[in-house]
């Protein structure tokens, strides 16, 4: 959803290109030239840093495989907590409802 105020169309924001300004975000001859641009930027800072693209990816697979590693021990903790958990407080709200049907409460 968009929102515009009261007379302004959206064409006025991506200019007067129609769909492929709109996919782009601007003049598709402007955006990659300016993509092209970056990407020799960027491919400079890390070739200076000694960085190549299979280290990235490598670096990349190697942190996503850490993440769900380590999410299946945090959901065996939270588990785990909310067994223990469930084993004392289950037993009380059952006995405070027995309790209050008893007195007439609702």
């Amino acid at each position: 959803m968009v929102f515009r105020r009261d007379g302004e169309s959206g064409a006025s924001r991506y200019g007067s290109g129609g769909g492929m300004s709109r996919i782009f975000g601007g003049s598709p001859i402007g955006v990659i030239i300016r993509l092209a641009l970056l990407c020799v930027i960027v491919g400079l800072v890390l070739d200076q840093l000694d960085i190549n693209a299979l280290q990235l990816f490598r670096w990349a697979v190697d942190r996503i495989e850490d993440l769900i590693r380590n999410s299946a021990d945090v959901i065996k903790l939270v588990g785990r907590y909310f067994l223990i958990g469930a084993a004392v407080v289950i037993p009380i709200w059952v006995l405070m409802r027995v309790f209050r049907m008893g007195s007439g409460r609702r």
